[in-house]
């Protein structure tokens, strides 16, 4: 079935490695027709397993060469306010697997301020709105994603807006700090749900039969205050990528493949 201009659509593959070659391969194409006539892409990234393995994919595509790196900025979807070392870090993960692998200028590598850097909680997400509107277009304070990747917890969350918890209804801020995060470690910051529905292509990666309650209730048209990936939706397209264990649940109407 074709999808709409921002009609969720599900693409399945049979396993984890199988679902981040095809993103991997699906998100240079992307790349390459946004860069390809001088054009800036905006990218938010995400943390996790799945989150490490496409960006490795990444790398290890043909692909990646050709692609004029100087024209994307990188941005992450949310950050644990640990050290930059850190391994429960996102950005350390992200640069381990793709970013410090490619040519592409520091500037243009939009990082949280870690604890390190003098700044506190609510500093370092103030700090990072800051930043994201330097980069807007005069009707919002932040950057329109070309492609904005999420994973989704077994509860339903997306970056770090929790169910049931404050952040999620907040519409008049781009970047939150989050305290007592019901998942470790507990100090983050996230951007807000404007700042990812924003974003003309919002990929949401996952995999495991653990997945598969919350993807279901999400295209289900759950609450997205109590399914946080239920109000996940990007401007053009909305696609979930998983494998086959996470999508027990999803009626068959819904599926794309040729994605």
């Amino acid at each position: 079935m074709a999808a709409g201009s921002s009609d969720r659509r599900v693409v399945i593959d049979k396993a984890p490695a199988e679902v981040a070659r095809r993103v991997a391969d699906r998100f240079l194409v992307r790349m390459r027709a946004r860069t390809s006539d001088g054009r800036t892409a905006h990218v938010a990234l995400t943390g996790g397993s799945m989150g490490g393995a496409v960006l490795r994919a990444i790398a290890e595509h043909p692909d990646a060469a050709a692609i004029d790196w100087s024209r994307v900025h990188f941005w992450w979807g949310d950050e644990r306010f640990v050290a930059l070392d850190h391994p429960d870090r996102n950005s350390r993960q992200s640069r381990e697997a793709l970013l410090d692998r490619l040519d592409i200028p520091a500037e243009n590598i939009h990082e949280v301020a870690p604890p390190e850097s003098g700044l506190s909680l609510d500093e370092a997400a103030a700090a990072y709105a800051a930043d994201l509107a330097r980069y807007g277009d005069g009707e919002q304070a932040w950057p329109s994603f070309a492609v904005c990747f999420l994973g989704v917890g077994p509860d339903g969350h997306v970056a770090s807006l929790f169910p049931d918890r404050p952040e999620v209804t907040v519409t008049d801020a781009a970047a939150l700090p989050v305290r007592n995060s019901p998942k470790p470690p507990p100090e983050r910051v996230t951007l807000t749900r404007p700042v990812l529905n924003a974003s003309k292509r919002l990929w949401l990666v996952l995999t495991g039969a653990d997945k598969a309650s919350a993807l279901g209730l999400a295209l289900a048209g759950a609450s997205y205050t109590s399914v946080p990936a239920a109000g996940a939706k990007g401007r053009k397209r909305t696609i979930f990528f998983v494998d086959e264990a996470a999508a027990s649940q999803v009626e068959p109407d819904l599926i794309e493949q040729d994605y």
